[in-house]
């Protein structure tokens, strides 16, 4: 199908293609870009699931061909989704690739389960606010670590409980929080030692599931002596997980967070932001108006 891009999103794994990190499987210069809302144009022959004037939502195919930085995009008809009815395209495209990965971090890999407890790394931030409301929705205990002044903004998403980084140990704090037992999964999204210390945290047969590269070798004793399992998660994309989301979107359990806007002809900006997002007081995504002129930026932290 052909679509009209209506609004895209940024995201890490722009920034890391950008700078050639992934030069083997996407070479420089390219179109580049993982999440697209928009209204389908025209579709394929064999194509009876959808039709043109339809607004759908999805991710393009990681690797697999052109990205979302484009006013129109063609994609396979077994990538996309019904945009939730209840959402703009702004916010939609907010949601494709962090709600994807999410879900497959969380019930595909962690099978997260109801009474649970689960430590989310980076609470406020693109994967962190949509991780929180999912753990919240499949019946978990959820603790995060997030900066002291973002504390209120994960509760009003669903934290149970919440750690300042800053000025806590989060081994020593997990530890309090659950009486010495620990929690049963760990979502890594901030990278750095989080693999070799979030198994001090867990309880028994607990999962760590991460999806940040490993810069260089950890040493997983700890883990090996709680009999934890790890799950490493690179998103595959189909519309079995965007219709998941998409059901909890629209009975109000996870809602999008975005926070900055930005046309597509500032992405060059856009992208700075999110490199140096630890300067402002920017929750969630940055998403990027493609059919118009939004802006809303966040403030200096």
């Amino acid at each position: 199908m052909r679509v009209r891009v209506h609004a895209t999103a940024v995201n890490p794994l722009d920034i890391q293609i950008r700078r050639g990190d992934y030069a083997d499987h996407v070479p420089l210069p390219a179109i580049i870009g993982h999440d697209i809302s928009g209204v389908i144009e025209e579709v394929g022959s064999h194509v009876t699931e959808f039709r043109a004037g339809d607004e759908v939502y999805y991710t393009p195919q990681i690797f697999g061909g052109t990205g979302s930085y484009a006013e129109q995009h063609v994609a396979n008809v077994d990538l996309v989704g019904r945009k939730p009815a209840n959402l703009s395209h702004l916010e939609a495209a907010s949601m494709t690739l962090v709600g994807g990965t999410v879900w497959e971090a969380l019930v595909t890999r962690a099978l997260l389960t109801v009474g649970e407890s689960i430590l989310i790394h980076g609470g406020a931030g693109g994967v962190g606010t949509i991780a929180i409301q999912v753990a919240k929705a499949m019946g978990a205990r959820v603790i995060t670590t997030a900066k002291a002044g973002d504390h209120e903004f994960v509760r009003s998403l669903g934290a149970d409980e919440a750690i300042d980084f800053t000025s806590a140990d989060y081994v020593d704090a997990v530890a309090e929080m659950t009486r010495g037992k620990g929690v049963d999964v760990v979502l890594d999204t901030i990278g750095g030692d989080t693999l070799t210390r979030s198994p001090l945290t867990l309880a028994d047969f607990g999962r760590v599931v991460s999806i940040v590269d490993i810069a260089q070798p950890q040493n997983l004793i700890e883990a090996w002596g709680k009999n934890a399992a790890y799950h490493f998660v690179f998103t595959r994309q189909n519309r079995g997980k965007l219709d998941a989301l998409t059901n909890l979107v629209e009975r109000g359990l996870v809602k999008p967070v975005i926070g900055a806007t930005l046309p597509l002809a500032r992405m060059g900006e856009a992208h700075e932001l999110l490199e140096n997002r630890r300067s402002y007081a920017l929750h969630g995504k940055i998403a990027i108006d493609v059919a118009g002129d939004t802006v809303a930026l966040p403030t200096r932290a």
